[in-house]
């Protein structure tokens, strides 16, 4: 891609939307990753597949050597969605309208994905390559909480000076700084069964106590810290005249801080059951830990910031922001993560899904530059 035009990327990009790929369909998700490999093999990267494990499809890393040796960039980015094959076909086609274009997982993550690709074959067009080596690497089962895919997120981070994460930008075009953590907890409990006619009272409702604990973990909730605590899934009971003997549940929360989150850990196993006759268990679950912007962070957020500035979307600010990325994995490792250098736009997992089609070039350009120019002192 030797000029970076509108037209060009929007068509890169259409490429990447139109192999749809849910992150529970090894074979689509596999797909992806084909085309993605084969764009990063005619650029002369050096090829790395993980075969997938527990069910997910493989991590793929394309190394692209630098003009200097040494620790380098690692671009982390994941190409699974959440819109199931088909919904090209049916409620959310690809299309542009005004100054959209819209499709699924255009807005999160492949634009991000495809404009940091296409910044590295500019490069590569040109005769150039980036300062630093740079690691491309996304991820097959980002959306699901990259339950296959951490160990080896972290251990490319600590093989880097600096992780870069395409996911959308955030509020307009701020780069995301810092992300709040999720918790995941699975609750259980386990009652005694009996007809809830003839012998009522024999029985121990594992509902009845699930109630009642709900009542008491939602109330951890602390609007002004940003602690957020949600039972968002429960069920139980196997008829309407049956006592419950068995009752589960999720609980999931936003923890922006380390402290939020042995918070929750701390009150969830304190629980006690109301009713000595039934058994209660907590079980963690998949979690992203939070990370902070730290002075390494905020150098890196200068750095883009200012090779941005001449451009047509100058980075509008920074924000610490609520959902979770691969970025919790790297940036609470302590290396330097920038965040959200992504596409703007809107509607992630949604039938509105879209990016702003102006924000493609620039927002290339940015990647060009923080490829090929020194990082700060970090």
């Amino acid at each position: 891609m030797r000029e970076l035009t509108a037209e060009g990327l929007l068509a890169a990009l259409q490429g990447w939307v139109e192999i749809e790929s849910p992150t529970q369909d090894v074979a689509a998700v596999n797909r992806m990753a084909d085309h993605v490999e084969a764009k990063l093999r005619a650029i002369g990267a050096r090829i790395e597949r993980i075969p997938g494990r527990d069910g997910f499809a493989d991590i793929l890393i394309g190394r692209v050597e630098g003009e200097q040796p040494g620790p380098g960039l690692l671009l982390l980015g994941h190409i699974d969605t959440v819109h199931p094959v088909g919904t090209l076909a049916g409620k959310l086609p690809f299309r542009v309208e005004g100054s959209r274009a819209y499709g699924p997982g255009i807005y999160d993550m492949k634009g991000g994905n495809a404009m940091a690709l296409a910044a590295l074959e500019h490069l590569h067009a040109q005769g150039r390559r980036p300062l630093l080596p740079v690691s491309f690497m996304m991820i097959p089962d980002e959306e699901a909480g990259s339950p296959s895919s951490r160990p080896a997120i972290e251990a490319e981070a600590r093989r880097h000076a600096a992780v870069l994460v395409p996911e959308p930008s955030g509020e307009g075009g701020r780069l995301t700084v810092g992300r709040h953590g999720i918790a995941r907890y699975h609750l259980r409990t386990i009652g005694r069964p009996a007809h809830a006619g003839a012998t009522h009272a024999e029985g121990r409702s594992a509902i009845r106590e699930m109630a009642r604990q709900v009542l008491a973990i939602e109330a951890l909730t602390d609007y002004p810290r940003n602690f957020y605590v949600n039972i968002g899934t429960i069920s139980g009971g196997t008829h309407e005249n049956m006592v419950p003997a068995e009752c589960r549940a999720i609980c999931y929360a936003l923890v922006p801080t380390a402290a939020e989150a042995r918070e929750l850990h701390n009150a969830l196993f304190a629980l006690r059951p109301h009713d000595p006759d039934v058994t209660l268990e907590v079980v963690p679950g998949l979690s992203r830990p939070p990370f902070g912007k730290s002075p390494a962070i905020q150098a890196l957020y200068d750095h883009a910031k200012a090779l941005a500035a001449d451009g047509d979307f100058p980075v509008a600010g920074e924000r610490i922001a609520g959902g979770g990325s691969d970025g919790n994995f790297t940036g609470a490792l302590g290396v330097p993560t920038l965040d959200g250098l992504g596409v703007i736009g809107g509607g992630p997992h949604s039938f509105a899904e879209h990016i702003e089609i102006g924000c493609l070039v620039a927002r290339t350009r940015l990647f060009v530059r923080l490829f090929e120019t020194p990082l700060p002192a970090l």
